[in-house]
């Protein structure tokens, strides 16, 4: 693996200093010249490249060359300047200069002799002690330990620059929103092995209540979801609150299609009202792009940001304290965190990062997305608690030692509220303040990554996306741009996947235990490493273990979506019965967008239809009505679970949503 220059590999050796060899000032030369080209070339076109890792260990090279040829050549000039008066009979001139002479040059080339980069071997070493298909922990989800992964080349524009100016990869002319919506109907269709939209969202809710302590029980109209995007770059904006074109544009966050397939979804198929949706990244502000897209469709939703902002919701901060970092504050800076009231009011909670490698922690995914849930001005509190907490401080690179990402996994605030985990990887990229990367290896084939990734077990999805990213960037490559990084390879990177998925595997005389109760954390899901980068196995795959299984869905969604020329679904929403469980009548309620004809009928568990409850035109508004337990027929129905599907048809166009009720006697 190559190795790539960082600011956090910048300890400076000089010849004869710790056994460090004089490299010869050629070489002090060379990198000194090729870093300052390098940081002109790179800095001027766009000044906030400075920010970047790479020119954070260029500048210091670029600057100490410049120091020392500036001190060379008034080593020189003071020299000549003393033998002229010197032979002028200016002998106090001629002493000043030599003096002088002799301080730019001791400064010169002492200061100055020969730098080099000690690069810290350990730091881009992983390799997991567990080694590969050995998984560890407790596969969670409707079909356990499951991660879906979709990919289709053409849900994004293979051709769009996104450093361009009106090229962004966010625009909507760089995105297929009907493949991506098919995209995600596939993938959720997948994750629980059912033939509905309708069906996957009612599977996913009764699991999550289930392992709550709730019954087996769906999605109730009145409970709070809470769509947790990344939105690290929302945080510079015109007057308008559209985005600049400066050093963040083009950068990667959540983009836009993916969170409005999520919310689709959530709307027109799981059947949760507009009003139950809270979307936003609690650091940030939601750009006009992102807004003005999701509030033209779901004007009723809760736009949340830090602050004040037009048409948007201002977070509130709640006083209680509900995560208390289980490290006591022998490493973090801080010993708890607070949360806003829309994250603690809500019942469930969607985690949609971005596909992102990082600086601090190697990775940026689910566990990464919610250091940006806390309600203090930053998150650095938390870096002590990665794998590398600053440049200037020593990296904590291998296994068996505290993790930050654990805590925030299981917290009941948090990890514990997530109900489904979806990766936006659409527009990946090696380095969390950079543009997308195009993915090299196959499938991908030098263009845009194009996938996303879906699970309800948060170690096992954690540790695909680790896969997908160490594989597609194994090498670093800084004659491209954006630079692409490995940071996905730091040593131990993977410690927190061990941590999360095993109690054996944490520092010794540890216990993780963000709620403050005593009560240790148990398995939070199972983790392993594929077994290469081609197959991409588990061990489920595999048949030898109880670890993850990957799932690639079906790859003809463009097809999919051509079937289906409207940009987005019909805009109708079926609720859950109320009362449910019922005895002997309960009400079905359901809300239709535009006038539609409408069909509702009653199915049995083996799918025979013993009720038509509706079958007639029906104009826009909310309409409701009650069945009585009876069959078309008069006969009272048994006892046990019933199916009600709705079917809304309007322009030869026809789409259905379903949920089941159970009738007790």
């Amino acid at each position: 693996m190559k190795k790539q220059c960082h600011e956090h590999n910048r300890k400076i050796t000089c010849p004869g200093k710790n056994g460090a060899r004089h490299t010869g000032r050629w070489l002090f030369t060379a990198l000194g010249v090729s870093s300052l080209v390098w940081f002109l070339v790179r800095v001027i076109p766009k000044p906030s490249r400075a920010a970047y890792p790479c020119m954070k260990v260029a500048a210091p090279l670029a600057s100490t060359f410049v120091t020392y040829l500036l001190g060379l050549l008034a080593t020189i000039f003071a020299l000549r300047k003393a033998k002229l008066s010197y032979r002028n009979s200016r002998y106090i001139l001629a002493t000043l200069c030599l003096v002088t002479a002799l301080v730019a040059g001791s400064f010169t080339f002492l200061h100055t002799k020969s730098p080099a980069l000690a690069i810290n071997e350990d730091l881009y070493t992983n390799t997991d002690p567990l080694g590969r298909n050995n998984p560890v922990g407790e596969a969670k989800g409707v079909v356990p330990g499951r991660v879906v992964w979709v990919h289709d080349k053409d849900a994004t524009d293979e051709f769009c620059e996104p450093t361009t100016n009106n090229d962004g990869y966010f625009l909507e002319k760089n995105n297929d929103q009907r493949v991506i919506d098919a995209m995600f109907s596939g993938a959720i269709k997948s994750l629980t092995n059912k033939e509905t939209d309708a069906q996957a969202w009612q599977a996913i809710f009764e699991y999550f209540n289930e392992q709550h302590g709730n019954g087996v029980t769906g999605y109730t109209a009145g409970e709070k979801i809470f769509i947790k995007i990344n939105s690290v770059h929302a945080n510079s904006f015109k007057s308008d609150g559209s985005i600049q074109y400066n050093g963040d544009y083009g950068c990667v966050d959540t983009s836009p299609q993916a969170a409005l397939a999520v919310i689709r979804q959530l709307v027109y198929r799981a059947g949760v009202p507009q009003e139950d949706i809270y979307i936003g990244d609690p650091y940030r502000k939601i750009f006009k792009h992102c807004y003005d897209m999701w509030h033209s469709e779901f004007p009723n939703a809760h736009y949340m940001v830090n602050g004040s902002q037009d048409g948007r919701e201002t977070l509130k901060v709640d006083t209680k304290k509900v995560i208390f970092y289980s490290d006591s504050g022998k490493v973090l800076t801080q010993t708890y965190d607070r949360l806003y009231s829309a994250m603690n009011n809500a019942k469930y909670i969607i985690n949609l990062p971005a596909l992102k490698g990082h600086r601090w922690a190697g990775t940026s995914y689910f566990a990464k997305n919610f250091f940006g849930a806390n309600t203090r001005s930053g998150a650095s509190h938390l870096h002590n608690g990665t794998i590398l907490p600053d440049w200037n401080v020593e990296a904590r690179t291998g296994y068996g030692k505290y993790r930050v990402f654990v805590d925030l996994m299981g917290s009941k605030y948090l990890g514990g509220k997530t109900v489904l985990y979806v990766m936006d990887g659409l527009w990946a990229t090696s380095y969390e303040h950079d543009p997308p990367c195009k993915f090299r290896m196959a499938p991908f084939n030098d263009d845009w990554c194009n996938s996303l990734f879906l699970s309800m077990d948060p170690v096992a999805i954690e540790s695909v996306c680790l896969d997908f990213m160490q594989a597609e960037f194994a090498e670093a490559d800084s004659t491209i741009s954006p630079m692409r990084h490995i940071f996905v390879h730091y040593n131990g990177v993977d410690d927190y996947l061990h941590q999360a998925a095993d109690p054996t595997k944490w520092p010794e005389g540890f216990n993780y235990n963000p709620d403050g109760d005593g009560v240790a954390l148990p398995s939070l899901g199972v983790h392993e490493h594929w077994n290469n980068a081609q197959d991409r196995q588990y061990s489920r795959n595999l048949g030898t273990g109880d670890g993850i299984e990957l799932v690639q869905a079906q790859t003809d969604y463009t097809d999919i979506a051509r079937q289906n020329p409207a940009a987005a679904p019909l805009q109708f929403t079926l609720r859950q019965n109320y009362p449910n469980p019922f005895n002997p009548t309960t009400n079905i309620t359901y809300d239709l967008q535009s006038s539609a004809d409408v069909r509702l009928d009653i199915f049995n568990v083996n799918g025979q239809r013993i009720a038509a409850l509706v079958n007639e035109k029906q104009d826009t508004g909310s309409h409701s009505i009650t069945w009585n337990g009876h069959s078309d027929s008069g006969a009272p129905a048994a006892s046990g679970i019933y199916l009600y599907r709705l079917t809304v048809t309007t322009n030869q166009k026809r789409l259905t949503q379903e949920k089941t009720m159970t009738l007790l006697k």
